[in-house]
Parts: C-alpha cells; structure tokens; sequence
C-alpha cells in the first residue's frame, strides 16, 4: 500500500486469487452465446438460399420455354465446379435426349436477360 493512495482505496486488498466466475457458469454462458449466434445467422442464411433456388427455378423455366424446342422439363442447381463457374446454372430436359446447359444464371439468380422470342414455322 502507497501512502499516496486514495482514502477510498486505503485498506483494499484485491479479490482472494479465484475467478470471479465458476467454469461451469463460463461454459454455459459460452453455450447460451452461441445457441443465440446461430439463432441469429441460421434463418438469414435459410431465407437467402430460399429466395435464390425458387428465383433460379423460375428463370430457368422462362430460358427453356424460350430457348429448346419441345422441352419436357428444366431445372436450375447451384454447383461449386459447374461448366461456366461457381454458381446457378439452367438445363432442360428433352424427350429422348440428355439434359443439357441452357444458362448460367450467376451466384446470385435474377430475371431473365433479354430473351429473343422463338420463331415456330
């Protein structure tokens, strides 16, 4: 002790050594932080994929009725490694023949782009 101490401090002796709070206590709070971050970050990310795939499955319905002849079916999937990139891409199934890319729609799908209209003779 300093003689140059406050009144208000003469006399005080900090705690006796142990941790304010019992490692029970700091493991639950931890827990209790963490079940709330993820309550936080989970729905945002479950709302964002939502948006995308319906948006994506949507334009790609609009590329296959404009763009393939006798389409029986399109479908868009998000892919790591795909043929244009990371990102959405369209394809359109045909009777008889494989699936084939009609699109890519980027990482982030929006409306269509300037769709010429089919000419049917």
């Amino acid at each position: 002790m300093h003689e140059d101490d406050e009144p208000e401090l003469r006399g005080y002796e900090p705690g006796d050594g142990r941790p304010l709070r019992s490692p029970h206590l700091v493991r639950v709070m931890r827990v209790v932080v963490v079940l709330g971050l993820i309550g936080l970050v989970l729905p945002t990310i479950l709302i964002t994929a939502g948006t995308a795939n319906s948006t994506a499955q949507q334009t790609c319905s609009v590329y296959a009725q404009a763009y393939v002849d006798n389409a029986t079916g399109s479908y868009a999937r998000f892919e790591l490694f795909g043929p244009e990139g990371m990102g959405w891409n369209c394809y359109a199934s045909s009777f008889g023949e494989e699936d084939r890319l009609i699109a890519a729609l980027g990482p982030i799908p929006g409306q269509p782009v300037r769709i010429e209209p089919r000419q049917d003779t």
